[in-house]
């Protein structure tokens, strides 16, 4: 699966590699245990991300550091390489300026419909995350590389990327690799979990409880969303990244096909999809200007939220 990129990237003597905005623990932890693979296989590595990992997940950059780029950064570099993204706006306004640089970019992701102007690309769906991709790249090359710090952040992408071990997108080699890297890591499954779950604090409860009281049901019950707006964020001095999992809740209720969770953002509204039935809310998601998975996308809406929930809902309902 490796063969061409590990042939090609090893021929760079520095490289860039740039994880997507907003940034979630597939994308950091694929991220860094590349530049980490890089490293032990002779490539000066730097990673870059617009924006700044949320507080349970910055205890991965000791492993290695994620830095904000800039223009002048980005000609001292003989290529680049995105990961858990498959085109580029997806990185930011200064990743999309790579293209016009002249030097080879390559991609590693699991998402759909990738773009077409890379140099050399690992593009596939039927793995979990973009980690158990990372994962097999260090199988494919030496597994003896694989180390604490690379297999926690890798475990970490898996964990996260598979809502720990529930989605369908969950596969036997998902949890070889977990097991693998478990063993080759040499820690224990909690000692990562309790770092991604266990650190909220009471504003992001207090968040929670008031999301929860706007679930609402639509299409007979078979469709819900719930809500959260910037009130609530300024009543519980929380933020967007507060919003972790919240979108989880109202998939869980009976009878419930798929649901959105709309996040008032500035002047728009974001949008998170998820679903556990037959419903591709990627399709979903496309029409409102995003995209993802089959049964994990996201999208935006210009708002208000009133007419952005009435909007959502028509396009879902058109897929039951």
């Amino acid at each position: 699966m490796f063969k061409e990129f590990i042939s090609k990237i090893t021929t760079h003597k520095k490289v860039a590699v740039f994880s997507h905005i907003r940034p979630d623990g597939d994308c950091l932890g694929s991220q860094i245990a590349l530049c980490l693979w890089l490293e032990k296989n002779g490539v000066d590595a730097t990673a870059f991300n617009e924006d700044e990992a949320g507080d349970n997940l910055k205890w991965l950059l000791d492993f290695f550091p994620v830095v904000k780029p800039n223009d002048e950064d980005l000609s001292a570099f003989d290529a680049f390489v995105v990961v858990d993204g498959n085109a580029l706006h997806r990185f930011g306004e200064i990743a999309e300026g790579i293209a016009d640089l002249g030097k080879p970019i390559y991609m590693i992701d699991h998402h759909p419909q990738p773009d077409d102007i890379y140099e050399e690309f690992v593009s596939r769906v039927d793995y979990s995350s973009t980690c158990e991709l990372i994962y097999e790249l260090y199988v494919e090359h030496n597994p003896d590389q694989i180390d604490e710090q690379s297999a926690k952040a890798m475990y970490t992408g898996i964990v996260t990327d598979t809502g720990s071990f529930q989605f369908d997108s969950v596969t036997p080699n998902t949890l070889n690799a977990a097991s693998t890297l478990l063993q080759r890591g040499s820690f224990k499954p909690n000692e990562v979990v309790e770092r991604i779950y266990s650190t909220k604090t009471i504003g992001q409860l207090h968040l929670l409880s008031k999301a929860l009281e706007t679930i609402t049901l639509f299409a007979n019950q078979q469709i819900a969303i719930i809500c959260v707006t910037k009130a609530m964020f300024e009543e519980t001095e929380t933020s967007k990244e507060d919003t972790e999992g919240f979108v989880s809740y109202p998939l869980s209720i009976s009878g419930v096909k798929a649901c959105a969770l709309f996040r008032e953002d500035g002047d728009r509204i974001k949008l998170s999809l998820r679903s556990r039935s037959d419903i591709d809310v990627n399709v979903w998601a496309r029409q409102l200007g995003g995209g993802g998975h089959k049964k994990a996308a996201a999208g935006w809406h210009n708002g208000p939220l009133e007419q952005a929930i009435k909007d959502v809902i028509k396009l879902g309902e058109e897929q039951l």
